[in-house]
């Protein structure tokens, strides 16, 4: 049982759950305004630098969820492909290309916002979005697309699956209380911004 199951984290799937996927044969598209638009393979993926975010996913659904987050940074795959000065916004689309999410480029190179492909140093079941998602502890979860498989950088902002259905296009994280799934779910008051630490610590 992976680490992610026994804290009992969500599960959820707005476009439905892809099933099994082939983690060895998953490549992501990189394409729109860079000077090497690039198809990477797991196994290219898994060769570049993996950075470790030691951090928080908090879905707009008021659940938080920390661990040691493993992958590529976002800001590393976009040197890869030589990203043009004109990129204002990375849109990550999921697999079947139903899902979509954009997010403005001074958050996606970030440190902590990365594709993963670990948790706790296990590599990502599909329930949570592997074999690669997008992780961005600085926004609600819906920003943190799963299972990516194609990556646009763009000059413009276009809202995504859930913000045309009525999300916040910043997606910024907004005080209130969240389920502590490290803590057994228990509930606790955050701050505005990225999740850190709980108001009652």
């Amino acid at each position: 049982m992976s680490r992610l199951k026994e804290l009992n984290t969500p599960v959820f799937w707005a476009e439905g759950h892809p099933g099994v996927l082939d983690r060895e044969g998953w490549t992501i598209e990189v394409s729109g305004l860079c000077k090497n638009p690039t198809t990477f393979t797991w196994q290219e993926l898994v060769s570049m630098p993996k950075t470790i975010a030691d951090a928080r996913l908090t879905s707009v659904t008021r659940f938080s969820v920390k661990g040691r987050w493993g992958g590529v940074r976002v800001s590393d795959m976009l040197d890869a492909v030589k990203a043009s000065p004109d990129v204002k916004c990375i849109r990550f689309w999921s697999i079947k290309k139903i899902y979509d999410t954009s997010i403005p480029l001074e958050i996606a190179i970030k440190e902590k916002t990365l594709l993963a492909y670990e948790f706790d140093g296990e590599y990502l079941e599909e329930d949570y979005g592997g074999p690669v998602r997008g992780f961005c502890p600085y926004l609600w979860g819906y920003k943190s697309a799963k299972s990516v498989v194609k990556i646009e950088l763009m000059d413009r902002y276009i809202s995504g699956f859930w913000e045309q259905r009525g999300y916040a296009d910043d997606a910024f994280i907004t005080a209130g209380k969240v389920r502590d799934m490290n803590q057994g779910g228990r509930v606790r008051p955050i701050s505005d911004g990225e999740v850190i630490n709980f108001l009652d610590e």
